[in-house]
């Protein structure tokens, strides 16, 4: 029988990339480059992931007699931001009791709430005991450092459903995203939504270039510094104004572009020969993630013309199933990104505080039931379009 040990490293560079990587690949159907070892490295070697900022990597290797099996990104927080699964509430419930909710451990890509496998593992008729074999090494973690709690968030159903045999509590939320229905142009797409719907995106996009703006896209070899300076001003532009402080270093742009050229997009917005506004996407095996935006010019539209359009042209042209906006927005849904549910699941030490929150995510669990079913019924399709074509499951962006 074969010797299961699990490691806590400290750094994502104490275990080679390829056999991560051979891990991250082992498990989804399609390549995510969040789970990506050069994703990781880059935000650990920009410090934007660390101990000072409250990201201590504490990433979990599984070993099947002394060969890496299974990995597990891990990291041991003192705050919950960067993360957009919200649990302030049970932190502020837990602190008045008495309690010390922080440190507590997060399984997660930070700063990015896309959906993608947490547990990595390489392919084997063992890969279900695997995945539990890194979740048990995960709580015994948590046990052994005396933390209030472990979360696992934007997993897909599948490990969800895993880690809810684990003894886990499951949470849903909802994102919006668009799917490819095999278009060969923007005007394809439109062609299925509503009529008001089609005219309004048409109008959003004549008059969000209607002030002499052009976008490039640019990607691969075509990245130099000075696209960084332009879009590193916008994020923190945005940063300062929604968050207080950006999350992300400068240096990490210039790493993971260096790293990952041909999986990173930024979209840009030029006027009078200046960069005005941009966006970074990143682009996965048969998805294109977007991720921040920001902006130096307030022109109408523009924001949804960089940030969900150019993404959607972007998508059809290089023959991407998927574009996946970020979290939150209601305001996708009326541009055609329709609501798609979300996972993560919850470890807590303390029983009374487990019994508060089971109670409140089976409450909050048909909240965002009901909002999904209103949404399909009141879709931006047109009335006589199948849309279950549309429906996202969650392991299809695995």
């Amino acid at each position: 029988m074969a010797e299961i040990i699990g490691k806590v490293i400290y750094d994502i560079n104490e275990v080679d990339e390829q056999i991560w990587n051979e891990c991250a690949n082992g498990t989804p159907k399609v390549f995510n480059p969040f789970v990506d070892h050069r994703f990781l490295h880059a935000l650990e070697l920009s410090a934007s992931a660390c101990n000072q900022t409250g990201w201590q990597p504490f990433h979990i290797l599984l070993e099947e007699d002394s060969k890496i099996v299974g990995a597990m990104p891990l990291y041991l927080k003192s705050h919950s931001r960067g993360e957009f699964v919200f649990d302030g509430g049970w932190a502020a419930a837990w602190e008045r009791a008495g309690g010390s909710y922080y440190p507590k451990l997060q399984s997660s890509i930070p700063f990015t709430p896309a959906t993608g496998s947490r547990l990595l593992t390489l392919p084997s008729k063992e890969q279900e005991n695997r995945h539990k074999h890194l979740l048990q090494a995960a709580i015994q973690v948590a046990q052994k450092i005396k933390v209030s709690s472990l979360h696992v968030t934007f997993l897909p159903e599948l490990e969800s459903q895993v880690a809810k045999e684990c003894g886990l509590l499951e949470r849903l939320d909802t994102q919006y995203h668009w799917r490819n229905e095999g278009y060969s142009h923007f005007d394809d797409f439109l062609q299925n939504l509503s009529s008001k719907k089609r005219k309004n995106l048409r109008r959003e996009r004549r008059d969000a270039l209607s002030n002499g703006i052009s976008i490039e896209w640019i990607t691969g070899a075509d990245f130099r510094e000075h696209h960084w300076d332009a879009f590193y001003e916008f994020y923190t532009d945005t940063g300062y104004r929604k968050w207080g402080t950006p999350y992300l270093t400068r240096e990490f742009f210039s790493e993971v572009s260096a790293k990952m050229p041909d999986q990173t997009l930024l979209i840009m917005a030029k006027r009078n020969e200046r960069y005005i506004a941009g966006a970074i996407n990143f682009i996965g095996g048969d998805t294109l993630f977007g991720r921040h935006w920001g902006c130096v010019e307030d022109h109408r539209f523009l924001h949804f013309e960089v940030c969900y359009y150019q993404a959607i042209d972007f998508a059809i042209e290089h023959n991407l199933t998927y574009v996946e906006a970020g979290a939150q927005g209601g305001h996708k849904f009326a541009r055609g990104y329709m609501p798609r549910t979300t996972y993560s699941a919850h470890w807590i030490a303390d029983a009374s505080l487990r019994k508060a929150v089971a109670q409140f995510l089976e409450d909050e669990s048909r909240y965002v039931q009901r909002d999904i079913d209103y949404l399909e019924n009141h879709s931006p399709y047109r009335k006589d379009i199948d849309l279950s074509k549309f429906t996202l499951q969650s392991d299809t962006l695995s």
